[in-house]
């Protein structure tokens, strides 16, 4: 007799039902996967033999085959490891009822206990997409895998546990407050604060414009100026998390390992600081089934790339479609996959090599050549996709010793960001968006109607700096994000002007 125990495999972050069957012949003892398993699940059947023992259970003396369907989707991981045991339970005589609503996850470890496996949130979700009510997985997923409502939750220890439950010791279910635990863990505490950057108002402006917007900013300086110090400052005054969004990033976190049992929801907006010897794999995803990169890790939050123009060419370019399009999509021969990938890209660079361009106090040592050749190393289409392009000049040693008034602390600029982004919530309930950056060319016809005069500057400016398309409409995304800080319902004269000085 077949026996069946359901379970799940991911492909990006999506997740299809699987089917583990198990039939067992009467031939030598051996054992066989088959349904296009990678190495990890082939190996299961070494695992799940020791488990089955060592659990004191017994393992059939026949030849085992263990079908993992459909057959053209790829299984890869380990998670596979307690449906196959659970379908061989079965095959043995052991009382574990066939429930189509009834799910397993877990690898098992050679004695028989359950061991913590990653992207449990998008497989709890997927399962409960196709009709599941019920899911098993390793007790430390539990409260991970419970984020998903509408499904009860069993987490356990071992395999012996999961036998018991159907006998005579269930398993306390896990429930989790997805709502209470993301408003309890909303607002944390930062370790960098702007209240500790001396100066620079301009540049915090930008970055606060950048923040309530979701823009994405390019700052020129001379070293020491507090390029990187502002960039780390950013996530501090970031807008909490919507759930949808916590979760959305929940299940990145997960596939890539990155989650700790204790911490099972993303209750943060992610700071990613990516080094210049990054590989364009590493910053947009890779391998044969493609795994998030940093631009995915950063989804909802900020990258920042110091240094930028000294990354490889061909890494920065690989940039410009997901800025553009909010997600990036990695082909591979048998399978295309989409991860989203909508954050706010914070560059720094220096204005030339000796980074002394323009500096009050030490000269620059470069010549004409040499400056443009290293500007030029950031591409037009590239530049095209920022929004704000601001110098920060690094203070003099008068002005750093004389600034004696604290600067304005994160939390307060955080406030006014938070306002604004409900503004734009509201706004945008019925169009799928968030924020101003994510605007289309329909959109800002729909919401940034400018008056006689504004539209008269906009046009002198488009005129002088030979504005492209793509730059006239991030300069009136900009203009719209000025607006709702200011809280103008339309965008006036001074918005555009203000956000013409923000290109520079």
């Amino acid at each position: 007799m077949v026996t069946k125990a359901i379970t799940a495999t991911t492909v990006g972050i999506n997740a299809f039902k699987i089917e583990a069957e198990v039939d067992v012949i009467n031939s030598l003892p051996n054992m066989s996967i088959v349904g296009l398993p990678d190495s990890a699940v082939s190996e299961a059947k070494e695992r799940v033999r020791s488990a089955i023992k060592n659990s004191g259970f017994s393992f059939p003396t026949g030849r085992v085959i263990v079908n993992l369907a459909p057959a053209d989707i790829r299984k890869e991981g380990t998670n596979f490891d307690l449906p196959i045991a659970i379908g061989i339970l079965k095959e043995e005589g052991i009382e574990i009822p066939e429930n189509e609503k009834m799910a397993f996850l877990g690898e098992l470890s050679l004695d028989g206990s359950l061991r913590k496996i990653n992207g449990v949130l998008p497989l709890v979700t997927g399962l409960k997409e196709n009709g599941i009510d019920t899911v098993f997985v390793p007790y430390e997923n539990a409260k991970e895998a419970a984020l998903a409502e509408g499904i009860h939750v069993f987490g356990a220890k071992d395999l012996r546990e999961i036998v018991a439950h159907f006998a005579d010791t269930p398993i306390k279910e896990t429930k989790v407050d997805i709502h209470k635990y993301l408003e309890e863990n909303a607002f944390v505490d930062y370790i960098h604060d702007f209240k500790e950057v001396k100066g620079q108002q301009k540049a915090k402006k930008a970055l606060e414009i950048a923040a309530a917007g979701g823009h994405n900013v390019l700052m020129s300086g001379s070293p020491g100026s507090g390029k990187t110090m502002m960039a780390k400052c950013m996530a501090s005054i970031l807008p909490p998390l919507e759930l949808k969004e916590a979760l959305e990033l929940t299940k990145i976190y997960s596939i890539s390992g990155l989650l700790t049992p204790d911490e099972p929801l993303m209750t943060k907006r992610p700071y990613r600081s990516v080094h210049h010897t990054a590989s364009p794999n590493g910053i947009i995803g890779g391998g044969t089934n493609p795994k998030p990169g940093e631009i995915t890790l950063a989804h909802r939050g900020v990258l920042f790339l110091d240094e930028i123009v000294e990354f490889p060419r061909q890494v920065l370019e690989v940039l410009r479609q997901p800025l553009e399009d909010g997600e990036v999509v990695i082909s591979r021969a048998k399978t295309t996959i989409k991860y989203p990938s909508s954050f706010i890209l914070i560059g720094a660079m220096n204005p030339c090599p000796c980074g002394y361009l323009g500096d009050k106090e030490k000269p620059c040592t470069c010549s004409e050549i040499q400056i443009k050749r290293y500007q030029s190393r950031l591409s037009g289409p590239l530049l095209d996709r920022i929004d704000l392009i601001i110098n920060v000049p690094r203070l003099s040693t008068e002005e750093l010793v004389n600034i004696k008034t604290e600067s304005e602390p994160s939390a307060r600029i955080r406030e006014r960001v938070i306002k604004a982004r409900r503004i734009q919530a509201e706004r945008y309930k019925d169009d799928g968006i968030f924020t101003n950056s994510e605007l289309t060319p329909q959109l800002l016809k729909k919401y940034c109607n400018l008056d006689k005069d504004s539209q008269e500057i906009l046009k002198q400016a488009a005129q002088v700096y030979q504005l492209s398309g793509r730059k006239y409409n991030r300069i009136l995304k900009i203009a719209r994000t000025i607006a709702d800080l200011s809280g103008a319902k339309d965008i006036k004269k001074e918005h555009i002007t203000q956000a013409l000085q923000y290109r520079g």
